[in-house]
């Protein structure tokens, strides 16, 4: 299918899952408007790269997502919002009563509370234009939960409400929500992980993702970016018109335990 023509931002998008789903619209034909905190000449030349690939505009656009106006300033600033993808999160692992108050607030603000205030700039943009996609990237842990990840996994939770909450706002409009749920994904920074993991557990690499780093998931096997891209593409395509306000996961069998 082509998005040529439709206007997409992927919120913390200038490495890991952002990036592959930025990837895969531009390669739909859509125009990406990559995004983080940084405001280096590499992020800008990312997106230039991106659009000399693919034949698409593609720019990069700092905004703080820990931070509502900046949220709001990064949709309007892009001018265009067809297509919504709120992407952008942080982690921090911690007993609840160790847990600490400023890695809260900010788990919160990043992972869920910007994409209420990036919806919220987009939604006018998507009426207007008569036609628009949010897809939310959720996590395995928005359906279910592991102790010592609070702020995450209330976050993610909130995000699989917040997105039938926009889907039923929006279901008598050619407007749809949705969020993507993935397990475990191979990123960089996943991959940099695992040499420290081998020699925590002293085993090889074939070992220590099978047994340590996918044991919650069934298949063994990491989900890819390019998986959640494709995913993202489909969810904006014809096909997906009357899926809205529901879950997809792409976790290899997690949530089916």
């Amino acid at each position: 299918m082509s998005l040529s023509g439709k206007t997409a931002i992927i919120t913390g998008s200038n490495s890991g899952i952002g990036l592959g789903i930025a990837r895969s619209l531009a390669e739909a034909g859509a125009d990406v408007v990559l995004n983080s905190f940084t405001d280096s000449t590499e992020d800008h030349e990312l997106a230039a790269g991106l659009g000399r690939e693919f034949g698409v505009n593609a720019r990069y656009i700092k905004a703080d997502m820990s931070k509502q106006a900046e949220c709001r300033a990064l949709v309007e600033q892009a001018g265009a919002c067809d297509i919504l993808v709120n992407n952008a999160g942080i982690q921090h692992v911690a007993p609840i009563e160790d847990f600490p108050v400023e890695k809260w607030d900010a788990i919160i603000a990043i992972n869920l509370s910007s994409a209420f205030h990036t919806t919220a700039a987009a939604l006018p943009m998507m009426r207007k234009a008569g036609w628009g996609r949010v897809v939310n990237i959720a996590s395995a842990h928005g359906l279910t939960a592991s102790p010592y990840k609070a702020a995450y996994i209330a976050a993610k939770h909130g995000i699989v409400g917040l997105s039938k909450t926009t889907a039923l706002e929006t279901a008598e409009e050619p407007i749809t929500c949705n969020a993507i749920c993935p397990g475990y994904v191979l990123t960089p920074l996943v991959e940099a992980q695992i040499p420290d993991t081998m020699k925590k557990y002293d085993m090889g690499r074939d070992e220590v993702i099978r047994k340590v780093m996918l044991d919650r998931q069934p298949s063994k096997e990491f989900a890819t970016v390019e998986q959640i891209g494709g995913t993202t593409v489909f969810l904006c395509s014809a096909a997906a018109d009357q899926i809205t306000g529901t879950t997809i996961s792409i976790d290899g069998g997690w949530t089916a335990l």
